[in-house]
């Protein structure tokens, strides 16, 4: 299982949370939100040095000692704002929260790759307010790498991933906090890969508590 922190903005503390061990590191770069990164920041800017990091650990053991994966969060954006993120900040995944359709995934993953960023991940964001929801992931079942089930407060359980038949690994996410780690120790779907977290674990928008993480991860892994 994967752990990826969204909404990470300042160097200091991205490098702090990545010695924790995290997996993937989300940038949010959609402008209404208060994590935005700003399109006039780079990769120099905001990015630490992980060269200097000992202890990174990752789901793929062939990626120790290196920085987490980068990944990139984008709202209906337009595909050259997407582009030139993805070069600036060097992203390893592009993550897309609007009403994106395959012809725009398609058309992205083509300008991409590999001119931009060979090998680059495209994951989905799939909104689950109701157990029908799910079945959206139909509609891009062969254009993308990850989905993201962003379950919504009103779903406590989340049995209602069963429901899942794809074949495409996927992320979970919605306001998950410290209190669902045994939810998440317990849960089980062959497609799962990790979940992504965010609000619960912060002292300010983009300030990530590096205490409360730690206990967090301590209690999941």
């Amino acid at each position: 299982m994967i752990i990826k922190v969204c909404g990470m903005r300042e160097a200091h503390n991205i490098h702090e949370v990545s010695q924790l061990g995290i997996d993937w590191v989300g940038l949010d770069f959609e402008p209404k939100s208060e994590r935005y990164v700003s399109q006039i920041s780079s990769c120099a800017g905001i990015i630490p040095d992980y060269s200097s990091l000992s202890d990174l650990s990752s789901h793929d053991s062939s990626q120790q000692q290196q920085r987490p994966i980068l990944c990139g969060v984008f709202a209906d954006d337009m595909p050259q704002n997407i582009v030139t993120r993805v070069y600036n900040f060097n992203l390893d995944v592009v993550q897309l929260n609007g009403e994106e359709n395959m012809v725009m995934v398609d058309n992205l993953r083509r300008t991409l790759d590999p001119d931009i960023h060979a090998g680059i991940k495209i994951m989905k964001r799939i909104v689950i307010t109701k157990r029908e929801d799910i079945e959206k992931y139909k509609e891009y079942a062969e254009g993308v790498d990850y989905f993201l089930f962003d379950i919504q407060d009103n779903l406590k359980d989340w049995s209602i991933l069963e429901a899942y038949e794809g074949k495409i690994p996927f992320l979970v996410s919605g306001n998950i906090g410290i209190e669902e780690a045994d939810k998440i120790k317990t849960f089980s779907h062959p497609q799962f890969y990790g979940i992504s977290i965010n609000e619960k674990f912060e002292t300010a928008p983009a300030v990530k508590d590096v205490a409360l993480m730690k206990n967090f991860l301590e209690r999941v892994k």
